[in-house]
């Protein structure tokens, strides 16, 4: 198989002594506040390692420790209740394989240029969670009838100072309804991958909120709010927002749950693919509440699809990988490829994104041109 060269990759040989890039840390999209992308040619098992997982931290990581960390359980409770790291992993754990993909990953796509971080196709990665169902601590506090919604807040905090700025210094909170919260799914999570989390994963505790986008899963969690009226804060409703329209009025409503998303880790962009032979093009396809029903590659531009072969078992609300093993053409040319998926209800990919995402759930179809030779 030949390979592309792509900076600060290095060439290793798997068991079939072809050449296949071998790159073990991330891509530096920002250094401070520290965000960093996973390369998504790297793709090469449905789990992503601890030190492939993109990072995205809006301010600078809160040094925390363990013996010193409590969260507070409170609000619109019969009883608030401090949670000591000891406390919570004493309760019964639950694993939950989730797959975490930013909100605005792929707007390095979009033209012209937007504003935000420019992710590629990296922010996003697969993994197993262990920790405590948010259904169980809420249910020790009790909370009281007429909640609507539980936020989160992280111990991270910090001033924005770009359009729209914050009104001084603020930690970073989201919200979710209180029957996504009771979801046996949903996590306060204290280990990834079987490993304790990272301080930039989360350290010590985070939250996991599986088949939305990764804003909602607070990292550094601290407090748990119940509250009887929808939560209006900064990252609500200003920034993570999308504009939605009802009677074709838009107004600004959080982004929450993940669009249907299928990606080609390989062939990389501009990689040289060898004439008249068969190439395995592969990659993940994700959603957010459903699963993924199939995956489908183009080669003429979108003209014709053929269908990819889904990989492995589905679990809902974790990636599902794909392949298809296509006949390269002779002759030296550029191809285009794309590929595309749809969900157990439906919804399918589409060719443009929608400007009223505003920079969000980028889940348009993307081509990557090759050179075959």
């Amino acid at each position: 198989m030949a390979t592309a060269f792509i900076p600060g990759i290095a060439l290793a040989k798997n068991t079939n002594n072809a050449a296949e890039p071998s790159f073990p840390g991330l891509i530096i999209r920002e250094k401070e506040p520290v965000n960093f992308e996973f390369p998504f040619p790297m793709l090469s098992s449905a789990i992503t390692p601890n030190n492939q997982f993109f990072i995205r931290t809006h301010f600078p990581i809160p040094k925390l420790q363990a013996k010193e960390w409590k969260m507070t359980i409170g609000g619109h409770v019969n009883k608030e209740i401090t949670l000591t790291y000891d406390e919570l992993r004493a309760l019964p754990a639950k694993k939950v394989m989730a797959t975490l993909e930013c909100a605005g990953n792929g707007r390095a796509n979009l033209a012209p240029k937007v504003k935000g971080l420019l992710w590629e196709q990296g922010a996003v990665g697969n993994a197993e969670w262990t920790g405590v169902p948010l259904s169980v601590l809420l249910e020790k506090a009790g909370v009281k009838p007429g909640t609507v919604e539980i936020i989160l807040e992280g111990a991270d905090k910090g001033e924005v100072s770009e359009e729209p700025k914050s009104p001084g210094a603020i930690h970073f909170a989201r919200s979710l309804p209180l029957t996504k919260a009771m979801q046996a799914e949903v996590v306060i999570a204290y280990q990834m991958n079987g490993k304790e989390l990272s301080p930039e994963h989360g350290y010590p505790v985070r939250a996991i909120i599986p088949g939305w986008y990764g804003m909602a899963s607070v990292k550094w969690l601290t407090k748990i709010v119940a509250v009887d009226k929808p939560f209006e804060g900064y990252w609500q409703t200003l920034e993570y927002a999308y504009w939605k329209r009802t009677d074709d009025q838009p107004t600004l409503t959080a982004v929450t749950e993940v669009q249907v998303k299928a990606e080609i880790a390989r062939p990389a962009l501009s990689e040289v693919v060898p004439a008249g032979k068969k190439y395995r093009v592969h990659g993940a396809a994700w959603c957010g509440e459903n699963e993924v029903a199939k995956v489908e590659v183009s080669f003429d531009e979108g003209i014709t699809w053929q269908s990819a072969k889904l990989l492995g078992k589905s679990v809902r609300f974790a990636w599902r990988l794909w392949e298809y093993n296509w006949q390269v053409p002779t002759g030296q040319q550029r191809r285009k490829l794309m590929s595309r998926a749809t969900d157990s209800n439906g919804n399918t990919q589409p060719m443009q994104h929608d400007k009223d995402r505003r920079t969000y759930m980028v889940n348009k179809i993307v081509t990557v041109e090759v050179e075959v030779q």
